[in-house]
């Protein structure tokens, strides 16, 4: 059964993602636009939490479309894009329904990211394009003490796939809702597991810091049916 973690926290979320000031979630927009590019056609947010990226999605020219399985952020996002509540990993929507797919700062949060990858493989039409955008697997996480703004000190549990509400931040959206570690390794393997080809990469991170974010771009092949 999969757990709606994030809806005591709705409220609170809603404030901390929305803040027009936040440095870090510049970065975000910028990372996923740059990825995902000017298109046309429906794009599936997966994780779409409160419905932040709908406006950046319509600018780009696309028609956004939100799934989550909280409806404690589901009640902020539809004011902002068209919703369904569902599991990421059994997405309800039509195979080759969507010309695009966002996960947006949610790998982290998933119980099953590949059967999710897998999923989003499978509601892209050929030729569709896969964008995730979210924490770097090497340099955040539980493991990984960012206290110090010049150095990151790392610890064990890189590669640990237990929910962990520990770390550094004491005050961010780990100590609330926890996260689940996917190493570099499992992050990128889902994506061709899934059939998909990996495209651009990209890291970003604070000014002469280490990076907190990675994203890339994996499509589906023209002609594929799965």
């Amino acid at each position: 059964m999969v757990v709606a973690r994030y809806d005591p926290h709705a409220d609170w979320y809603e404030g901390y993602v929305s803040d027009p000031g936040s440095e870090h979630y510049r970065r975000v927009r910028g990372m996923a636009g740059e990825l995902l590019g000017r298109g046309s056609g429906r794009c599936l947010d997966v994780c779409c939490g409160t419905g932040i990226h709908a406006e950046q999605l319509r600018e780009l020219g696309y028609s956004p479309t939100g799934v989550d399985v909280s409806a404690g952020q589901l009640g902020y996002a539809r004011s902002r894009l068209p919703v369904a509540q569902g599991d990421a990993a059994r997405l309800p929507f039509a195979s080759g329904s969507m010309a695009a797919v966002s996960l947006i700062h949610a790998h982290t949060d998933l119980d099953d990211y590949p059967a999710t990858v897998a999923e989003a493989a499978r509601v892209l039409v050929p030729g569709g394009r896969l964008v995730l955008v979210g924490c770097h697997p090497c340099f955040i996480g539980a493991f990984a003490d960012r206290g110090d703004p010049e150095k990151v000190v790392l610890t064990s549990g890189y590669d640990s796939p237990d929910w962990r509400y520990d770390g550094w931040n004491t005050t961010g959206v780990r100590a609330r809702t926890g996260a689940r570690q996917v190493p570099l390794a499992a992050l990128v393997n889902a994506v061709l597991d899934a059939g998909l080809v990996l495209g651009a990469v990209r890291e970003a991170g604070p000014p002469g810091g280490y990076p907190d974010l990675l994203g890339f771009r994996a499509s589906k092949p023209h002609g594929e049916v799965r």
